[in-house]
């Protein structure tokens, strides 16, 4: 790759908007899945990816136009790692980022949201441990530790998102086709009873990486989205469900939703305002050795909208309504 303007075919004078405009265009061109069985595409496909890694990202384009590093985002003259990171801490810009609030420059639409470069956690993390073994900090370290990270080890071609997911698919689990931002298409896998906060990998989505090295991973953390009337409580499901005065009083089988879909629940006579019922195993579906929860549901009498003259003569004669629901109140 002798000249990245070259690769991604725009002159030296494009803004970032054009760059990312050609990225975008070649990288859908000579994508592997469109060109399959194509070596010299697939060799296309990674050069423009490289070539984006470095130009996408301002400062270091601004280093590569100056010559400090070479066309694979190498240092020219030694390594300058400590020296990048002292940068990036005090710039705020980093490898994958678009300059702006530490944002990865990756979009992978509304439903996406991209987190900082994942560099900077792996950076905190050796601080950390470091200073725990009384070694100190890198260079160009403020001395403050943040803690060793928990969970997979993460390269600085990972990329880190957030996905927001459907309640009801987190909680009843869902395989769907996701767009990633090279317009390739990826089939991902929600399990049942999937939480706030959960991390899903999308093993070689990341950051194209040098010298024929493995791409990183993609990690998805999702966040589940609020439902109207449904509300999770452990591996329990809890609805609150409006009848009409009639249902309440004469009792009726009304349809009724849940996470897996309507079910019929048969409404007993007298019943009244926070009477609650279960629908068994229709909460969280059973994973592994915990069995499925259940839907309990909490019955409010709701009175018609609008004044019901035919219901306000009944009630005005009605003669043996003598119950006084506030005697336990001492009312």
């Amino acid at each position: 790759m002798s000249d990245l303007y070259r690769t991604l075919g725009v002159g030296r004078t494009a803004d970032q908007a054009e760059i990312k405009s050609a990225y975008r265009k070649l990288a859908k061109k000579y994508h592997p899945d469109l060109n399959p069985g194509d070596a010299g595409v697939e060799r296309q496909f990674k050069e423009v990816n490289a070539a984006y890694d470095v130009l996408g990202d301002p400062d270091k384009r601004a280093r590569y136009d100056r010559g400090e590093i070479d066309p694979e985002g190498r240092e020219r003259g030694g390594s300058g790692f400590w020296r990048n990171w002292a940068k990036r801490s005090s710039t705020g810009a980093g490898t994958g980022s678009s300059g702006a609030g530490g944002r990865s420059r990756f979009d992978f639409g509304d439903d996406f949201e991209a987190e900082q470069d994942p560099i900077d956690d792996i950076l905190k993390a050796w601080r950390s441990a470091k200073a725990r073994q009384g070694m100190g900090d890198p260079p160009g370290g403020d001395g403050a530790g943040t803690g060793a990270r928990t969970g997979p080890r993460r390269s600085p071609q990972d990329l880190r998102y957030r996905l927001k997911v459907p309640f009801v698919e987190a909680v009843a689990g869902i395989k769907k086709r996701v767009t990633l931002s090279d317009g390739k298409v990826v089939n991902l896998t929600i399990p049942p009873a999937t939480e706030e906060g959960t991390v899903l990998r999308l093993k070689g989505q990341g950051r194209p990486a040098a010298a024929g090295k493995p791409s990183g991973d993609a990690y998805l953390e999702l966040q589940i989205e609020p439902h109207p009337f449904f509300r999770r409580d452990g591996r329990d499901i809890r609805l609150d469900l409006p009848v009409t005065l009639k249902e309440a009083v004469l009792g009726a089988s009304i349809t009724v939703p849940t996470v897996h879909g309507n079910v019929t629940l048969k409404i007993p006579k007298a019943a009244n305002s926070g009477q609650v019922m279960r629908l068994r195993g229709k909460g969280v579906p059973s994973t592994g050795s915990e069995p499925p929860g259940d839907q309990y549901v909490t019955l409010s009498v709701v009175l018609p909208p609008e004044p019901d003259a035919a219901l306000e003569a009944f009630v005005e004669n009605w003669k043996s309504a003598t119950h006084n629901p506030r005697h336990k109140m001492g009312v």
